[in-house]
């Protein structure tokens, strides 16, 4: 009875954590529901007997990637955008999909037959799986382990290539700023030859040049 419990328990956990997931329109919120399911398939393994499965789920997928999914999640700048609605052509074809996978593993639970088997008490997996890793299988271990370290090297090459071209791009794109003309300099400024007069001026002038000319006149 305990046990048929703790799997309930943990198969909720690992359902419900999983729809949230699915259904959440926060990001950040589903990395950390997807900590929950994570946590409910090693909960799982655990009570299965497969100790490895769930110390390596706990370490790898809990521990390393998920907690590097979130960090990078909540340190990105994501661009603000409203939310479109999905139209006919996409809900459509997902519920499909959906309703026969479901179907397909509905069918492959039905037509099992899941009685008969003797229950065995749980073996430790754990150093069987080390010995057999250092023995028998130490070259496939240390062959993918080689071909991850140049996977990751290879990335960081990509990466930082990119990264330079985008910069050097950046750098042709920017427009030269143009020539600032410099006020201080008054070499290449023509002189005035004339002023233009203020119209007062003017007519002080054209009374004067009046005056002469009645003078002139009386003599």
């Amino acid at each position: 009875m305990t046990g048929d419990l703790v799997f309930y328990l943990f198969a909720a956990l690992t359902v419900v954590s999983g729809f949230f997931v699915v259904l959440s329109r926060n990001i950040v919120h589903a990395g950390f529901a997807l900590l929950f399911t994570l946590f409910g398939v090693a909960g799982l393994y655990a009570f299965l007997g497969a100790d490895f499965l769930a110390v390596t789920q706990v370490m790898v997928y809990i521990g390393g990637v998920l907690v590097l999914i979130i960090f990078t999640v909540m340190m990105t700048r994501m661009p603000r955008s409203e939310h479109k609605g999905l139209g006919l052509s996409t809900v459509v074809p997902a519920a499909i999909f959906a309703i026969a996978v479901f179907a397909a593993v509905y069918r492959v639970i039905t037509s099992s037959g899941w009685g008969g088997a003797t229950l065995k008490a749980p073996v430790p997996t754990t150093s069987e799986i080390g010995t057999y890793l250092m023995t028998n299988y130490v070259f496939p271990f240390e062959y993918v382990s080689i071909a991850l370290l140049v996977a990751m090297i290879g990335a960081a090459i990509v990466i930082r290539e990119r990264k330079e071209a985008v910069a050097e791009d950046a750098v042709l794109d920017t427009p030269d700023a143009p020539d600032t003309p410099d006020v201080s300099d008054t070499s290449d400024t023509p002189a005035r030859a004339e002023t233009v007069a203020s119209p007062d001026t003017e007519t002080e002038t054209a009374g004067a040049d009046a005056a002469a000319g009645d003078e002139e006149v009386s003599s």
